[in-house]
């Protein structure tokens, strides 16, 4: 059964776009429309095809594709091997036919290859969607995700599943040649089992099943959708402007197929099966763990949860991925390429703050992530819990450096609260120095000298102040109280304007000013000789 409904003829398509316009627009727009021969001159105003950029090559080996997926997957290492073997498969075939095309186009129309499309089964979380991206980064094909819950039986209100492969055109920027080899990855396949016990026709279930059936093994999917009106109003000004429309296809020969999902209740019915094989007298107990259980996957346990034969049938790779433990997530964070926690570091120096993480602290968030039952997706709820508040309270302040530790990670607000003391204690001492500079302006602006804190003065400024439990202001106006008298006389004696005051000053104001004074009379000609030179 033909799923397309064909294209109108133009008539047809003139009556529909009139018939259009008049129901949406009234009687204020008209549509009309002319056909004229196409001439050689018009014939010549079509734009030629774009032609492919680069011609698609693959040369990898199966320990390529694998010491490649190792640098961003952790653990799954049959699943990778596996993988990596259908793909080498798959694309060594599309060169030995690409190769025939051009000695022998018959011999290769006729050469049959049973495509080794993936089936990608684990639970959440493990690095299935992560597989399949880095494989097409690596070979440089197109890439298209999508869930297959979105999809419905062509004709029918829903996504079309045929689009995947228009998709596919878009991520080759336009370019067929090299669309035709890319990668349709589908997840969320177990959601369009089809129930037992639905009555009437199941278009979201085992309709999809069946419109995948065909794109899968090898068809032409035209580029432009029957049922997007956009396309339909570009192929009538083409065929207004022209004469005709240019029927567009792209064949789904040689793009790989890539399907996934968690398959929960498939875990409880593989299970129920072994269980059952047991019982007898002569049967001899198997006892298989709970995260093994999806090596024991059959065709028939795939049937059974509601897909069509031919539609597994076509599905021939089965790639089993397993369930991480908090070792894993572990080696996930301090190892893989794709770490999550570059993310964290990215957000943090946003804000100013470089931050870094111990070991400890580490497999304590493995061990919290875990517990989600999430596989690695466990790793940013465990992280977005631990840092939620340290991002709100610490971004815009002075601190610079977070060094994420085991006592961090197992009382986060504790640690928070102690840095937000010594966080305190640093923006009251800037404060109290940022006082006791204005102290000093302000004295230089009422007296005609200018003085100046170095740092040492400041510290111990901030250190009486906080002893002494005064303000900053109150307490240079107390111990410099008498100084503008000195001063004077200094500046009487030496011509000297500008004064630095250290620590011993705010020890000893009066004796530091003393000192001054006397040194002044020991060297008043020198001074003045020196000021009227100034």
């Amino acid at each position: 059964m033909n799923q397309n409904p064909p294209f109108p003829s133009p008539e047809e398509l003139q009556s529909k776009l009139a018939e259009f316009m008049k129901s949406n627009f009234g009687d204020k727009v008209s549509f009309a429309t002319y056909t004229q021969p196409e001439t050689a001159e018009a014939a010549g105003d079509e734009k030629p095809e774009k032609p492919s950029s680069e011609e698609f090559v693959f040369n990898f080996l199966p320990r390529e594709i694998k010491a490649h997926l190792d640098r961003f997957v952790i653990k799954q290492d049959d699943a990778k091997k596996v993988l990596a073997i259908a793909v080498c498969d798959h694309y060594n075939h599309v060169n030995y036919l690409r190769r025939l095309e051009r000695e022998d186009a018959a011999r290769a129309e006729e050469t049959e290859y049973a495509k080794q499309n993936v089936i990608l089964v684990g639970p959440t979380g493990v690095g299935k969607t992560y597989l399949i991206k880095h494989i097409a980064d690596l070979i440089k094909v197109p890439f298209v995700k999508a869930d297959a819950t979105k999809f419905s039986e062509t004709g029918y209100v829903g996504g079309d599943v045929e689009d995947l492969v228009r998709e596919l055109v878009q991520k080759a920027d336009g370019d067929v040649g090299l669309a035709q080899f890319g990668i349709i990855y589908i997840d969320e396949i177990d959601k369009i089992a089809s129930a037992g016990n639905l009555i009437g026709r199941d278009v979201s279930g085992r309709g999809v099943q069946t419109t995948l059936l065909k794109l899968m093994e090898e068809t032409d999917v035209p580029l432009r959708s029957a049922n997007d009106l956009q396309s339909q109003l570009q192929a009538a000004f083409e065929f207004q402007k022209r004469g005709r429309v240019k029927r567009e296809t792209i064949s789904t020969r040689h793009i790989l197929f890539v399907v996934s999902g968690a398959f929960e209740r498939l875990k409880e019915q593989v299970s129920r099966r072994m269980a059952q094989g047991q019982i007898g007298f002569g049967a001899k107990p198997v006892r298989v763990l709970d995260n093994e259980v999806f090596q024991y996957v059959t065709t028939q346990d795939f049937v059974e949860y509601g897909f069509e034969p031919e539609f597994i049938g076509r599905l021939p790779v089965r790639v089993v991925c397993e369930e991480l433990s908090a070792d894993d997530l572990y080696k996930i964070m301090k190892f893989s390429e794709g770490s999550i926690l570059r993310q964290y570091e990215r957000a943090f120096r946003a804000y100013g703050i470089e931050i870094s993480f111990e070991d400890e602290a580490l497999h304590l968030i493995a061990e919290a992530a875990a517990k989600e039952k999430t596989g690695a997706r466990g790793l940013l709820t465990a992280l977005e819990k631990l840092f939620r508040e340290y991002k709100y309270n610490l971004a815009g302040s002075s601190l610079s450096q977070l060094r994420v530790t085991g006592e961090l990670v197992r009382e986060p607000l504790r640690v928070l609260d102690r840095l937000m003391v010594a966080e305190g204690y640093k923006q009251e001492e800037a404060a109290m120095k940022q006082s006791a500079l204005i102290f000093a302006e302000q004295f230089g602006r009422e007296h005609g000298f200018e003085i100046g804190f170095d740092e040492s003065a400041l510290v111990r400024l901030v250190e009486r102040a906080q002893d002494e439990r005064m303000k900053m202001a109150n307490l240079c106006a107390h111990l410099f109280k008498d100084y503008h008298f000195g001063l004077s006389l200094i500046q009487k004696n030496t011509g000297r304007k500008h004064f630095a005051l250290n620590a011993a000053a705010v020890d000893a104001p009066d004796k530091f000013l003393s000192e001054l004074v006397l040194q002044s009379y020991g060297s008043g000609g020198e001074g003045k000789q020196r000021a009227s030179r100034e």
